[in-house]
């Protein structure tokens, strides 16, 4: 019975271990292309804000640095003119597919964690025909 209990806690032990190494965000992800958002999607209100903190920094997708230029100013053009939306198969939009890993590299290169659910904000975006508003 000693040694019953003794694998018992043994075997609870390594549970609580694999649960623990489980447990932590490396990448948000949200491969449903429908997966949208319930609302108006604005590029200068909702999505400009989140490409010029995380985005259109020094070395990564500002001017002068990686395509596309995610500065407020040549965002939209940096975007479309691009090719990185793809209005027809929004899911298969290079902007969509690399924020959800599903192209390579993911973005951001530093962990993958989109802030606000970008993923769906994009993807909604995009469905709604990627407007300039």
């Amino acid at each position: 019975m000693k040694n019953n209990k003794k694998i018992l806690s043994y075997l609870l032990a390594l549970m609580f271990i694999f649960l623990l190494a489980g447990c932590y965000k490396d990448a948000t992800l949200n491969l449903n292309a429908n997966a949208v958002v319930g609302k108006q999607v604005s590029f200068s209100k909702d999505l400009v804000p989140i490409f010029t903190q995380k985005c259109a920094l020094t070395g990564c997708h500002a001017s002068g640095g990686q395509s596309p230029d995610l500065s407020a100013a040549k965002a939209y053009n940096s975007l479309l003119n691009g090719g990185f939306i793809n209005v027809t198969t929004p899911g298969k939009s290079a902007l969509y597919m690399r924020l959800t890993g599903q192209l390579s590299p993911a973005m951001p290169l530093t962990g993958a964690s989109n802030p606000l659910n970008l993923n769906a904000l994009v993807l909604t975006w995009i469905t709604q025909k990627a407007q300039n508003n």
